[in-house]
């Protein structure tokens, strides 16, 4: 088989059976697919449908209209370099639940004002260079020590750990680009058990936030960027590579990694992501690759 269509559910949600997986292979069937024996990646939770002689956006399709309101996330793909050769993750609402200039807003008592820009550039209607400055702006006098405290507000997203574990136990370079800061950074990535990490340098001196951020700013064209220079180190194309975020400055590294996945995306990255995790945790990246449960590190 050319294909796979790779199913994955939240067992805690609802459960995936047979009778499910029974009616998307009918579906693909009837649209001209020659479908092979399903393949369990995981008991009620992961399943592969090998096929050929269909297009894998039509599969994809079919399995949504055969599954209707099933809340499940699915990814259609070749089977040829379905496994990728390098990780780039986005850390802010992806790897971790915060925005940590949020979080740096409320000690200055300004969390609504500047969690509203967050959103509004995360959403893609405003310059995110530019939204950065302004609300990084807004912290002039903050403590280092306040800067310093919020890193215990971080918390992992589901899966995120087990992730980036198993991949870098297999040899799989995994790389932190966040449009966030350093101190925060270094830190996830070291928990998380990133091989590399690149972010935002926000500037500090005498002990307080000046309110600037050193240049050049991580933005969306740099998180590109990172891909690029990362997959021509190792010598692959960004065919090879996956790619996950959910704002709108990950965009362009979702679009040109070989499986960009939107983790919870904002609508408009949902929107144009070709790949999408809005039901399963972070682990779906393996499954999408055809890792199976047994084959997760320990989180």
């Amino acid at each position: 088989m050319t294909h796979v269509l790779t199913l994955v559910a939240d067992p805690a949600r609802r459960p995936l059976g047979e009778t499910a997986v029974a009616a998307v292979r009918t579906a693909l069937a009837a649209g001209g697919a020659q479908v092979g024996p399903s393949d369990w990646l995981s008991p009620e939770e992961a399943c592969d449908l090998p096929f050929a002689a269909l297009d894998p956006q039509a599969a994809e399709r079919l399995a949504r209209e055969a599954l209707d309101d099933f809340p499940v996330d699915l990814a259609a793909q070749a089977q040829a370099g379905r496994r990728k050769r390098l990780l780039v993750a986005d850390m802010e609402s992806t790897i971790i639940g915060q925005e940590m200039l949020d979080e740096l807003a409320e000690a200055v008592g300004l969390r609504a004002e500047i969690a509203e820009v967050t959103a509004r550039a995360m959403a893609g209607e405003l310059n995110f260079e530019a939204a950065l400055r302004a609300r990084v702006a807004k912290l002039a006098g903050l403590d280092a020590r306040t800067v310093e405290r919020a890193a215990e507000r971080m918390t992992f997203n589901p899966g995120a750990r087990a992730l980036v574990r198993t991949l870098e136990r297999t040899g799989m370079p995994c790389i932190l680009v966040s449009g966030g800061f350093t101190l925060y950074a270094e830190a996830v990535a070291e928990a998380c058990g990133f091989s590399g990490v690149q972010a935002n340098v926000l500037e500090i001196e005498a002990g307080q936030v000046t309110g600037r951020v050193r240049e050049p700013i991580l933005g969306r064209e740099a998180k590109l960027a990172a891909l690029e220079s990362h997959c021509a180190r190792l010598g692959i194309a960004p065919a090879a590579a996956c790619a996950v975020g959910d704002g709108a400055n990950d965009l362009a590294m979702l679009n040109a990694a070989g499986l960009g996945v939107a983790y919870r995306g904002k609508p408009a990255v949902r929107a144009a992501a070709r790949f999408a995790l809005d039901v399963a945790d972070l682990t779906g990246l393996l499954f999408f690759q055809g890792y199976r449960r047994a084959d997760f590190a320990e989180a």
